[in-house]
Order: structure tokens, then sequence, then C-alpha cells
């Protein structure tokens, strides 16, 4: 058997391989590839959706606990907590990084609820739970202003609204968690449309 060099074997494995390659390329552009005449079919196919109802109300359910939670959580850390303790008040350490933070969890707060009241338009039992709530989410707006002043009846409203928003996914069978945003979390939060 004669002895081949390596150079020799390592340029026709590259020469094979680019014929190989363009030959492909060629028949897919001629639409004789398998997947020429489908592109638009396979990038639908690829982003999952409920088919049934039943698939789109657990869905509904779970987005709403999981933007629910999130407020829950940015009230609870970001305004309840400080109210309590007293920071909020004239002459407290830290009071204004506390009331800054106080706003952007207000705002944040505020955009989360929305998108879980959008949220739970796909389950009937939700959208009937949250219904009476509406007006109450929709008073928070303008209650970030009046936290970064230092208004302790803003942080007052925003645990109102939240327990409410609980009890009525808790009656719903979506019982709500409280999760925590961070910091970063609440400046990009605090911005985004419900």
């Amino acid at each position: 058997m004669p002895v081949v060099p390596i150079r020799r074997l390592a340029v026709a494995l590259t020469l094979c391989c680019a014929l190989l390659a363009g030959s492909a390329a060629w028949a897919t552009n001629q639409g004789g590839g398998h997947g020429a005449d489908r592109p638009a079919a396979a990038v639908a196919a690829a982003t999952p959706s409920p088919t049934t109802s039943a698939e789109r109300q657990k869905f509904a359910k779970t987005r709403f606990v999981a933007n629910a939670g999130l407020a829950a959580g940015a009230t609870y850390q970001w305004i309840w907590k400080p109210y309590k303790e007293g920071k909020f008040k004239k002459g407290a350490h830290g009071r204004k990084v506390t009331l800054v933070k106080a706003g952007l969890a207000g705002a944040f707060t505020y955009n989360r609820l929305k998108a879980a009241v959008r949220n739970a338009q796909g389950d009937p039992l939700l959208s009937k739970a949250l219904a009476p709530l509406n007006e109450a989410i929709a008073g928070l707006k303008d209650l970030p202003a009046k936290l970064r002043k230092g208004d302790g009846s803003a942080a007052q409203s925003f645990n109102d609204a939240i327990n409410k928003v609980k009890g009525a996914g808790k009656d719903a069978g979506a019982p709500v968690k409280d999760k925590v945003p961070s910091t970063g979390d609440l400046r990009q939060g605090a911005n985004a449309s419900p």
C-alpha cells in the first residue's frame, strides 16, 4: 500500500468538505433543500403557545402569581418594612436613599400589579376575583411620588392593595408568595410598560 503524505490528505479532505458544503448551499438556494420552503413555519413553531383553554388558564394563573409575587415582595421589602422601621421620618438615617428606593418600588409595584390584572383576564375565576380591585390598583399610580415625599399613608395604601390582591388570588386558587426583586429589577421594572 502506498504511503500518502499527511499534507495531501489534509488538502484532499478540505477540498471535499468545501465542495460538499457548496453543493448543499446551492441545492438549498434552488429549492431542493428540506427547509427552503418552510423557514417561517419553523420560527413560528419554536415559540410555544397554549392551545386549549385549560392551558391558557394555567398560564394566566402562573403569570398572575409571578407578577403579583414580585409586586408583593417589592412592597414589603422597599415600602412597608422601611415604613414600619420609621425610615421615612424626617431625620432618619439614610432617609433620602430609602425614599428613592420606595418611590422606585412603588412604580415597580404599580406596573407589576397592572400586568397581574392583565394576566388574570385569561382565567375567568381570577378575572372575577380581581375586578373589584381595579380601582384600588389604579389609585396606586400617584403614590410613588407621595412616597418620595415621605407620605406614610402611601405605604399603607400599597400594603392594603397587595393584601387584597393576595386574598383574591388565594380565593381563585392562585396563592401569591412574596418574591423580592433586586434594586436593578426595580429600576428596570419601574420604567417598563405594564
